[in-house]
């Protein structure tokens, strides 16, 4: 019967066998692992070398900082990747490079539908800062909102309205949406809607309110001022005088188009043209043409006359 010294030498042995075999094992991967660890060293200053590289190229295409090492980071990542499996290879680990294929897959799939919405904002955000569909300043709308932007990130578009407050909007929703960009064109058209008494010379109206707007400083003199009549009001005969102007901001636009209506009401002042107030007519009949007077009880209209004569 095996005594419990037998079993402890047999352990002892089994142990020693082991390590021999890893020992062995080691001097014989030694060759392989010294050339896995220069191949290693020699990638990874490579790799500082190909992301230097990769930020000067996309630098040309882009002045986005944060695209630019995006694109650095990103070519230093696939070297290291392919480093790795270069150095798993020499160490005759080709099993173990099968299994992180595998293994990253699945993670891949996995982590691709749990960050669906956030990857879309970031290629968005790419793919923007590449095309340059509109740069920072701009005076834009887009989803619903009215204001300048303030900054454009990998995620999400900044913009601060004219009343103070800062919208965040995905970089997606804009991609995806109609977008108006009021800076780009460095020009922008003012309608003004106005009336006349429909006692006036139109054509007199049509010179003198032309000739108001034509003097404005900020007008651009190669585009004409339209004066177009719309309709017949209740009270006016309405209009709409439309030009155009070299703007930088959303308050330049107010402010040419509050000295567009001073010029124009003081010009229709001195030739006497007369922008009228609303005016309404009461009838009192049930069939219409009454005045109030006839609406008087025959009674009252004796007892006045009573009354006088008394």
């Amino acid at each position: 019967m095996e005594t419990i010294n037998d079993q402890i030498d047999n352990s002892y042995g089994n142990l020693v066998d082991k390590l021999t075999d890893w020992l062995n094992e080691a001097i014989l991967q030694l060759p392989n692992i010294l050339i896995a660890l220069t191949v290693a060293v020699i990638g990874f200053f490579i790799s500082k070398y190909i992301s230097s590289f990769a930020k000067k190229t996309a630098s040309r295409f882009t002045n986005n900082k944060t695209v630019i090492n995006l694109i650095a980071n990103l070519a230093a990542v696939l070297f290291g990747v392919f480093v790795l499996f270069a150095v798993l290879s020499i160490m005759n680990l080709g099993e173990t490079i099968n299994k992180i294929l595998a293994t990253a897959g699945v993670l891949g799939l996995a982590v691709g539908l749990a960050l669906q919405d956030p990857m879309n904002n970031l290629f968005s955000g790419v793919f923007m800062s590449v095309r340059d569909l509109y740069q920072i300043g701009d005076l834009v709308e887009t989803n619903g909102f009215f204001g300048t932007i303030k900054n454009i990130d990998l995620r999400v578009t900044k913009l601060k309205l004219p009343t103070g407050q800062e919208v965040i909007i995905p970089n997606k929703d804009v991609i995806q949406s109609p977008l108006k960009n009021f800076t780009s064109s460095g020009e922008r058209r003012i309608d003004l809607e106005c009336g006349v008494s429909y006692g006036d010379d139109l054509e007199k109206v049509r010179e003198v309110a032309e000739k108001a707007i034509s003097a404005l400083s900020s007008r651009i003199e190669d585009q004409p001022v339209d004066l177009v009549y719309t309709s017949f009001g209740d009270s006016s005969i309405n209009f709409t005088i439309r030009f155009w102007i070299t703007t930088n901001g959303q308050r330049d636009y107010l402010i040419e188009r509050s000295k567009a209506i001073v010029k124009l009401k003081q010009a229709f002042d001195q030739e006497d043209i007369m922008i009228p107030f609303p005016i309404r007519t009461l009838d009192f009949g049930i069939r219409g043409g009454d005045s109030l007077k006839s609406m008087i009880p025959k009674q009252y209209k004796t007892s006045q006359v009573d009354s006088s004569q008394n």
